[in-house]
């Protein structure tokens, strides 16, 4: 990707991040909008993947180290709580070991948070997919038609592959 590309894909998501919209933007930036559409389309498969590589990646190892700092900090906190004699700390372990349990228990049963995002999040992809097809076969189209018809200079009439 050259630089000037670059650059005009960064001032198009400045301008859609300031709320202008996507006829406002072509303006601004002396283009087409067709160019705008397929750029935007361009940063939300971005994201989309940006989104799925989190999920798929990141957050399964950051699930992972919660769930082991938690039953670690559990059982020092039971510990405590079977060492000592104090009843007061006693109390405060044992508090501090239900808050623990609650936590574990929410780490294990919002898993069907996850699953439902990572449904949406391919959903999202897929219909993104369709729309960068659609949006390729209408420029194809667009493209076709503007070669298929021409004009005669002398009699500014419509003719079709300059045959008739």
């Amino acid at each position: 990707m050259s630089y000037k590309h670059y650059l005009l894909l960064f001032n198009i998501l400045q301008l859609s991040s300031q709320g202008h919209t996507q006829t406002e933007i072509a303006t601004i930036l002396h283009v087409t909008q067709s160019t705008i559409n397929k750029d935007l389309a361009y940063f939300r498969k971005q994201a989309l993947e940006n989104l799925q590589h989190h999920i798929h990646e990141k957050f399964p190892e950051e699930y992972q180290r919660c769930m082991i700092g938690m039953k670690l900090n559990l059982k020092e906190t039971l510990e405590i709580a079977e060492s000592t004699s104090d009843p007061k700390v006693k109390l405060q372990s044992r508090a501090i070991a239900n808050d623990c349990y609650k936590y574990i228990m929410d780490l294990t049963t919002n898993g069907v948070v996850i699953t439902d995002a990572l449904k949406y999040v391919q959903g999202k992809l897929d219909h993104l997919n369709n729309q960068e097809k659609k949006l390729l076969q209408d420029i194809k189209e667009e493209k076709e038609d503007t070669e298929y018809v021409d004009v005669d200079p002398q009699t500014e009439t419509q003719t079709h592959n300059g045959i008739f």
